[in-house]
């Protein structure tokens, strides 16, 4: 992952929700299933309730079937950092360039941020070889 910014619906604001420098993958299969795991920069262990819930904030994880259909991939979401993601398919729509992959969200209200406001994530990926 080389980029994850989250745009805010009702202001257009664009906020770093997992930081400056956010690491993670994205892993398809052959047999349809992908995994997805981002975290957010600088992430060191918990040692108070606080540091708990940053953590969580700055976590996306996923794993599940998928299947392509134009320019998304739909994931049917078997297990999730976050429960209600679970039996939920989540859609996200790809564009590809040659080293590059963008990866854009429906709107939605996440669980880590955007203080139950609307938002969409704008994730940028490079293609490993």
């Amino acid at each position: 992952m080389r980029s994850y910014q989250v745009e805010l619906q009702e202001t257009g604001e664009f906020i770093d929700a997992m930081w400056a420098t956010p690491c993670g993958r994205v892993i398809f299969t052959p047999d349809n299933w992908v995994a997805f795991n981002l975290e957010g920069s600088n992430r060191t262990p918990a040692e108070t309730e606080d540091d708990h819930m940053t953590l969580l904030n700055t976590l996306v994880a996923y794993i599940g079937r998928y299947r392509i259909e134009k320019n998304q991939w739909i994931t049917t979401v078997e297990t999730a950092w976050a429960p209600q993601w679970v039996g939920t398919e989540q859609r996200r729509t790809v564009t590809v360039g040659d080293e590059f992959a963008r990866v854009i969200t429906p709107w939605r209200k996440m669980p880590n941020w955007g203080g139950g406001k609307m938002s969409r994530s704008i994730i940028r990926f490079r293609r490993a070889h």
